[in-house]
C-alpha cells in the first residue's frame, strides 16, 4: 500500500512535526508495533522520484531502463489501447487567457464534464491527415493524449509552462530528427486548436456563470514512447492486482500485466471515497490474487496544494483503511509512500520515506509508532525501492537461492 506523497519535512505550524508525526495514526502505529521498519530512497539518495518512475522502481523494475516518459502509463491506465510506435502524453485540463497566458493549471481542478470536452478534442482535424488524435479525459483535470502514425517521435518538449502567470510554452523538437520536428508541429497545432475548440464550449460557458475557471485548453507534457516490459507474473510468478485512483498508476500496472480493479468512488485527491477502497479490496480482491499494489492518492494532492492541515487529516483517513485491511489474516502488508511532497516545498523532493512491512515470522524491531523519523530506528535500516520485492520473495519463499 503506497499513500502518495505522504512523507513531508518538519514544519513550524505543527511544532516541528511532519504532517505524518502530527497525525493520529493509531493503525499505523499497530503496524510498526508489530512488525519491521526502515526508510526507502524510491530510487536513490537525494533523486526526486516522480510517482510513475518510483513506483515502477518498488515494482523491481528499472527506471532508466523501463521509463520513455509519463504519458505512455496514463493513456494505459485510462483505457487507451496504446501500440507499438504510439506517443503518448499527459495532459491537463487549464485555464487560459486570449494570450495564452495560463491564469490555471488544474482548471479549478475541475471534476464534472470532461468527457464532454474530450468528445470536442477528438474532433480535431489537423493539417497532417495521416496522424490521428487519441484524446481521453482521466481523473479530474487530467487527461491523456496518443498520437498514432507514421514518423513520429517522443523527443519534444512540454507544452506546459509548470507555473501559473506564464504563457503556454510552443513544444519544441528535443532533437535535430524530422519526427521530432514534425510532432512539435502537430503538437502545437493541437494546443493552439483546443483553445479555439474549448474556450466557447456549453460546459466552459456555464463554469464561467458560476465563477469557475474554465477548462479552455489542454497542455500535453510526459511525451513518451510505449515500452517493452517484461510481465510481473513472469518476473515474479505471483498473481497480481492494481487498486489506484489515478490513471497514471493504473497505466503502470496495466502495461506490467497486473489485472486492474475499479472501486467506485476512488476519484483521486483528498476527497476520495477512501471506505469504498477498503471495502472494495475486503469483499473480492485480496482472495483472488496473491499479490497488490494499492495507491492512495490524496496526500500528495494536498502537499502540492501546500495544505498541512488537509494533508494531516488525509493521512488520519488513510489510517482508517490501513487498520481495516490489519484485519485480514496470513499476509504481509508493506506500507510506504512513492516520495516525499514536502507542505514548504509543494512538489516532490529527494528525502527518503517511510517503510514498514508487517507478517509471518517478521523479525520485530523496536520501532513503536510509524512516521519519517522513528523508521530511521529501524530493523530495515535505509534501502531503495528496487529492494521492496527482493525482500518479500523472500519472505513468502518464493526466492531463489544465488550461489550454491
Amino acid at each position: 500500500m503506497v499513500i502518495d506523497g505522504m512523507a513531508d519535512r518538519p514544519l513550524k505550524e505543527l511544532g516541528y512535526k511532519t504532517p505524518l508525526e502530527a497525525a493520529e495514526t493509531p493503525n499505523m502505529d499497530k503496524l510498526a508495533d508489530e512488525g519491521i521498519c526502515g526508510i526507502m530512497d524510491p530510487i536513490k539518495p537525494g533523486i526526486r522520484a516522480g510517482s510513475d518512475t518510483s513506483h515502477i522502481s518498488i515494482l523491481g523494475y528499472d527506471p532508466y531502463k523501463v521509463y520513455t516518459g509519463r504519458g505512455p502509463f496514463e493513456a494505459a491506465g485510462v483505457g487507451v489501447d496504446v501500440l507499438e510506435g504510439d506517443i503518448a502524453f499527459r495532459c491537463n485540463f487549464s485555464t487560459a487567457d486570449d494570450e495564452g497566458i495560463i491564469i490555471d493549471r488544474r482548471a479549478g481542478r475541475i471534476r464534472e464534464g470532461t468527457d464532454e470536452l474530450a468528445d470536442a478534442i477528438n474532433s480535431i482535424t489537423l493539417e497532417d491527415d495521416t496522424t490521428k488524435i487519441i484524446f481521453k479525459e482521466s481523473t479530474g483535470h487530467r487527461a491523456v493524449l496518443v498520437l498514432r502514425g507514421e514518423g513520429l517521435s517522443d523527443q519534444v518538449s512540454a507544452a506546459d509552462p509548470k507555473y501559473d502567470g506564464k504563457k503556454w510554452t510552443r513544444v519544441q523538437a528535443l532533437d535535430d530528427s524530422p519526427q521530432a520536428t514534425k510532432t512539435a508541429g502537430i503538437l502545437n497545432e493541437v494546443v493552439e486548436k483546443s483553445y479555439h475548440l474549448l474556450k466557447n464550449h456549453p460546459l466552459n460557458q456555464e463554469r464561467i456563470k458560476n465563477g469557475e475557471n474554465p477548462a479552455n485548453i489542454i497542455l500535453p507534457r510526459g511525451a513518451g514512447a510505449v515500452p517493452h516490459v517484461q510481465a510481473f507474473s513472469e518476473k515474479y510468478g505471483l498473481k497480481a492486482a492494481c487498486i489506484a485512483e489515478t490513471g497514471l498508476i493504473k497505466g503502470i500496472g496495466k502495461i506490467v500485466g497486473m489485472d486492474i480493479i475499479d472501486i467506485e468512488g476512488a476519484t483521486g485527491g483528498i476527497d476520495t471515497n477512501l471506505d469504498n477502497i477498503a471495502q472494495g479490496i475486503l469483499d473480492t480482491s485480496y482472495k483472488d490474487y496473491e499479490f497488490l499494489l494499492i495507491n492512495i492518492d490524496g496526500a500528495d494532492e494536498a502537499g502540492h496544494d501546500g495544505n498541512a492541515r488537509d494533508k494531516l487529516e488525509f493521512i488520519e483517513k488513510a489510517d482508517e483503511v490501513v487498520g481495516k485491511l490489519s484485519e485480514l489474516d496470513d499476509f504481509y502488508f508493506i506500507l510506504t509512500a512513492d516520495h516525499s511532497t514536502p507542505i514548504s516545498v509543494k512538489d516532490h523532493t529527494g528525502d527518503p520515506v517511510p517503510l514498514v512491512i508487517s507478517g509471518p515470522e517478521i523479525r520485530v524491531d523496536d520501532v513503536k509508532t510509524f512516521n519519517e523519523r522513528s523508521a530511521t530506528n529501524g530493523g530495515l535500516c535505509r534501502i531503495r525501492g528496487s529492494d521492496i520485492m527482493n525482500v518479500l520473495m523472500d519472505l513468502m519463499n518464493k526466492s531463489t537461492k544465488f550461489g550454491a
